[in-house]
């Protein structure tokens, strides 16, 4: 029998229709002064250079103002482990086909250890080889957050093995955090900066 990885890749992946173009511009300018100390998040993310997510999210202020508290929260303030943050969202921008979010995180899963191969095992799932029976079980777990919005019972108890009530609920936030980014990402069409990889081939 296939596994929940193997039964919902193809499937997945027919879906996305790519965008060469955006749907809604980046907004250029010095927009971006007048929120660059309240939040920081420019210089983080983007070595000063503002990368096309937030200059297009950018042309709805107030959402963005809204937003980025949950934002940064997730990247800074959550419990998870560094590693295992950014293997569940690697694993969500994959299933979602947001090759923007991937092109971007890539970069930080690198920054903190990952090898070209660990990027690699994330497209192919948690049957790969090479992975820590706990990653498998992550991976497992984005897969059902997004194929069925639940975690199964026999995933639960083993993340629960390793995390706490506090760790259990910032990985759901974390999934569903990047499971909206990719939406919007794909649906706007925000293109990936120059000199930046998308999907491994």
């Amino acid at each position: 029998m296939k596994s929940l990885s193997q039964q919902i890749e193809p499937q997945l992946i027919k879906k996305v229709k790519k965008l060469t173009n955006p749907r809604i511009a980046p907004l250029e300018g010095e927009w971006h002064k007048s929120i660059s100390q309240e939040y920081n998040i420019f210089k983080k993310f983007s070595d000063d250079k503002i990368i096309n997510i937030f200059k297009t999210i950018a042309q709805h202020p107030k959402l963005m103002k809204n937003w980025f508290p949950f934002f940064s929260y997730i990247l800074n303030i959550s419990r998870l482990p560094k590693r295992d943050m950014e293997i569940a969202i690697l694993r969500i921008g994959w299933l979602c086909q947001s090759e923007y979010e991937w092109a971007q995180h890539a970069i930080s899963a690198k920054n903190i250890g990952f090898t070209d191969e660990d990027l690699q095992r994330i497209t192919k799932g948690s049957d790969a080889e090479g992975w820590s029976e706990f990653e498998q079980t992550l991976i497992r777990a984005v897969d059902e957050l997004h194929t069925n919005a639940f975690i199964s019972d026999d995933t639960w108890k083993v993340l629960s093995e390793k995390y706490d009530n506090k760790k259990l609920m910032d990985l759901i936030f974390t999934v569903g955090q990047y499971n909206l980014i990719s939406m919007f990402l794909n649906s706007i069409g925000v293109q990936i900066e120059e000199g930046k990889k998308g999907f491994p081939e």
